[in-house]
């Protein structure tokens, strides 16, 4: 980040471009609430990249927003957070969003490698879909070592599930609970890809299965830490076992002298920053602070990873991995009916 910091004048364009791309989106988003920005910046990012901002110049910035602004985003989400969370689900709710996460990952990774999909393109949906779409592929991304054209991908196709399901959903339980409080939020919040899709959704149906999935929703959050450390853990090379160590001998050499080393400076942060927030008492300012900054930069990065997809890469993979999206969304949504119907 620092070395790119020092060639500022290389930064500069891509990032203002970012930038200007993710507050059209944002104002975008004012008339097209069901969609929400982050969408519409993936997409308005991939149109103009393809286009007019097709310019290799715009690239070092570009990148920079992806990486930087993304992390950071991560970071300031620990602010948003604390322990409070966790007591106002209770316990069953707890064991539902550990449940649901676990077993939408497993069969993320499950299908995807049925499919042909490389590991860590398998892991990234894994992630995206269990946990907070784009901000936990974002997380895992760097941790894995995964690629540019599968991150941007999976990022792209877990938010278009995530709308899919943002709308689908509230009709869903009408049908099934009546939009009865706990159910319904338990359903929305614990099986929606991104918060604000997770909110867009709610707001659907009443404000009390708004607050309740939002809460839903932040315990998934919460949950991204332990998610990315285990993903550290994992062995991405295709041609050895997932869960074996690497066999090179750098590697080996780095696991050993330090697990610190895998992981990586955000995730720190957030760490340091959500325990602040559990244990100090901080300046409501600050946290609404945080949370608007986090979401700027999330959406400027979006933005950004937009401008850097090629529509040649979506016509070649797009079919085939919005039919891997769509068989993880509809396996979130018979696994989350099944665990209501068990626990509340």
């Amino acid at each position: 980040m620092y070395t790119q910091l020092k060639n500022y004048h290389f930064i500069v364009p891509g990032l203002m471009i970012s930038i200007m791309v993710s507050l059209i989106s944002q104002y975008l988003a004012n008339f097209l609430p069901n969609v929400g920005a982050a969408l519409i910046a993936i997409f308005l990012g991939i149109l103009l990249g393809n286009t007019v901002l097709n310019k290799p110049y715009l690239k070092s910035g570009t990148k920079f927003s992806e990486k930087a602004l993304l992390e950071w985003s991560i970071v300031l989400n620990g602010l948003i957070l604390d322990f409070q969370i966790i007591k106002q689900v209770g316990s069953t709710g707890f064991i539902f969003v550990i449940l649901q996460m676990v077993l939408t990952i497993l069969f993320a990774y499950w299908i995807g490698r049925t499919m042909k999909f490389n590991k860590k393109m398998s892991l990234l949906m894994g992630a995206g879909n269990a946990v907070c779409g784009s901000s936990a592929i974002g997380t895992v991304s760097p941790v894995i070592n995964a690629d540019k054209k599968d991150k941007a991908m999976s990022i792209t196709i877990v938010n278009v599930i995530g709308t899919i399901l943002m709308v689908s959903l509230p009709i869903l339980s009408s049908v099934l609970y009546h939009h009865e409080v706990v159910q319904t939020s338990a359903l929305i919040g614990g099986t929606v890809q991104s918060i604000g899709q997770v909110v867009a959704s709610a707001k659907l149906v009443s404000m009390d299965v708004t607050n309740l999935s939002i809460v839903f929703k932040l315990m998934r959050v919460l949950l991204i830490v332990g998610i990315a450390l285990y993903f550290s853990k994992l062995n991405t090379k295709e041609e050895e076992p997932l869960f074996s160590k690497t066999t090179s001998d750098s590697t080996t050499e780095v696991k050993k002298g330090s697990s610190l080393l895998n992981i990586p400076w955000f995730i720190i942060g957030f760490f340091i920053l959500f325990m602040l927030r559990s244990f100090l008492p901080l300046p409501s300012l600050m946290v609404h602070s945080s949370e608007v900054i986090s979401n700027q930069f999330e959406i400027t990065a979006l933005a950004a990873i937009g401008l850097q997809v090629k529509f040649s890469d979506i016509l070649k993979e797009g079919p085939r991995t919005m039919l891997y999206g769509l068989l993880i969304g509809c396996f979130q949504i018979v696994l989350a009916v099944i665990l209501i119907s068990w626990m509340f």
